[in-house]
């Protein structure tokens, strides 16, 4: 079977469809960048559970990249203490 590659978003390629490859590309991109904190101020898994004030199971799943059960909003809380600034911005689509 052939696949057509786009470029951008794995999402995409996956054969999600166009919103919900934006919406899972959106929580990969906060997830990633709560990790990274996490990874930088050397937290375990328990004490970053503790920083973010969620169940520690929640954070296994976002460093082992499992994001689709959360909400953006949720992640967006969480890269917000982390001290991340979360922007949106948009886009016109490609015509195909």
């Amino acid at each position: 079977m052939q696949r057509k590659v786009t470029k951008g978003n794995v999402f995409k390629d996956l054969g999600f469809s166009d919103e919900e490859a934006v919406a899972l590309a959106m929580r990969v991109d906060l997830a990633v960048e709560i990790e990274k904190f996490i990874r930088r101020k050397k937290l375990t898994q328990t004490k970053a559970a503790a920083y973010f004030d969620v169940p520690q199971p929640k954070i296994s799943k976002i460093i082992g990249g499992k994001v689709s059960g959360f909400s953006i909003e949720y992640l967006v809380k969480m890269a917000a203490k982390a001290g991340k600034t979360p922007r949106i911005s948009f886009a016109r689509k490609q015509a195909a």
